[in-house]
């Protein structure tokens, strides 16, 4: 089976948080495309999952452990699972990219992004 898709094709913002459409799920892997309006973010977390991030357009920050890096479109950011990580878009720009993790997060694993989303916290350990 092949999936096909664009940006184009499954753009869709919410005005309340990020907003992730899945374009494909195993019990390998997962693919989604990730939409931020300015300031959204995917608050930071630690899955068992290796995490490659490919910026599309906007910019924004990846957070990996306590390193901060910023990112602009073309950029490739792979961080290794067990690490805390989370994605933020420039308060000036949405920030579209495609986010790739192996094997998929579980629920449980992804109850800090709803804490955080709840909290509108980006870094719950610094709140």
């Amino acid at each position: 089976m092949m999936v096909a898709t664009s940006f184009d094709a499954e753009r869709a913002y919410d005005d309340e948080a990020f907003n992730a459409e899945t374009v494909f799920e195993s019990e390998r892997q997962k693919v989604v495309l990730g939409f931020f309006d300015p300031g959204q973010f995917i608050p930071v977390h630690a899955p068992a999952s290796d995490v490659a991030i490919t910026v599309q357009s906007g910019r924004g920050i990846v957070r990996d452990a306590g390193e901060t890096r910023r990112v602009e479109p073309g950029d490739v950011v792979v961080v290794e699972a067990g690490a805390a990580r989370g994605v933020r878009a420039d308060e000036e720009t949405r920030l579209e990219a495609t986010l790739v993790t192996a094997p998929p997060p579980s629920d449980a694993e992804h109850e800090p992004v709803r804490e955080g989303l709840r909290r509108d916290v980006f870094d719950p350990r610094e709140a």
